[in-house]
């Protein structure tokens, strides 16, 4: 049982080279779409302090947005910005329905208004674009597909989809755009004096209201390039939102208030559990991957509560 444990899977590898650069290339892409969902918690995170439940059915309330708008016969560049603009006024409504009336009241009370939207999202995107899954207008967005094989060796081969690598060239387009944003920009730093302390921020000028509208909108934006990948990769539907809790992991890992953490946390995530599920899971039967996540959080929990590139708090009394 050792043996296997601990020799049989690192044999496994050394003899079998292209199939683990095969199974790393699958975790790195996953990790990169972890990553994006996470972004997405950490926008909202950075302004107001709060974790956002609702990112992973923005995910796919924008996903179904732009395959509905398509479906109804919009073509797909118009569908497109018609999603955003779609996803600018679900940032506006948020801001005055939901933010504004609970400025300055306790985190619990905003995350609860959140798991209310994520309910209030899902039963207004079954009731206009139904429950069945839809599937990603990829080839009408431009995007790329098929796959190119590489050999490896003398009889080893590692294949990549062509829409894997433009998701991971995009993602890390928009982290390299959010991480300028936030430290180059005025608004940027308008986003991280609201996080640091909401009163202080308005005494010095700083609108509550249009940083909070500005930063669900860039959530949104996020969640919109994330159901476009993750849709492409398989069917737009409801099931997405349960992938889009991995991001939990994914922000302990890196932290909650990291840009360049969700991206190491994702791919950490994303490569983990595809090694551990490839080499590891016949030895439990099979499907760690759901769970693996999880328990690779728990022990960053254990050890470093405050992630990899998270704030440590330090509180003297």
């Amino acid at each position: 049982m050792l043996y296997q444990i601990f020799i049989d899977p690192f044999a496994q590898m050394v003899d079998m080279p292209d199939f683990l650069i095969q199974v790393v290339w699958e975790g790195f892409v996953a990790g990169i779409l972890y990553a994006l969902i996470a972004l997405g918690f950490v926008l909202i995170f950075k302004a107001s302090g709060v974790f956002n439940f609702a990112q992973g059915i923005m995910v796919v309330f924008a996903g179904l947005t732009l395959v509905g708008l398509h479906e109804a016969g919009v073509p797909a560049f118009l569908a497109l910005i018609l999603a955003i603009g779609v996803m600018a006024l679900l940032a506006v409504a948020v801001e005055r329905f939901v933010m504004r009336p609970l400025v300055n009241q306790p985190e619990i009370i905003l995350l609860m208004s959140t798991i209310g939207m994520t309910y209030f999202l899902i039963g207004f995107g079954e009731f206009v674009f139904g429950g069945e899954p839809k599937q990603m207008i990829t080839e009408e967005l431009g995007l790329p597909t098929g796959s190119t094989a590489f050999e490896i060796g003398e009889q080893g081969l590692v294949i990549l989809q062509h829409i894997d690598i433009a998701a991971a060239v995009i993602a890390i387009i928009m982290v390299a755009s959010l991480a300028l944003f936030f430290n180059k920009t005025r608004i940027g730093r308008a986003l991280r004096a609201v996080a640091d302390d909401h009163q202080a921020a308005q005494s010095v000028g700083i609108s509550l209201n249009q940083i909070w509208a500005i930063v669900w909108f860039a959530a949104g934006i996020v969640a919109l390039a994330t159901g476009i990948m993750w849709g492409a990769r398989s069917d737009v539907s409801f099931a997405l939102e349960i992938v889009a809790l991995k991001a939990l992991p994914v922000l302990i890992l890196g932290g909650f208030t990291s840009i360049p953490g969700a991206i190491v946390g994702g791919l950490i995530i994303g490569i983990g559990e595809k090694i551990g599920e490839i080499y590891w899971g016949p030895l439990v039967g099979g499907g760690i991957e759901s769970w693996l996540a999880y328990m690779i959080a728990l022990v960053f929990l254990l050890f470093r509560p405050q992630g990899l590139f998270g704030e440590r708090i330090i509180e003297r009394v």
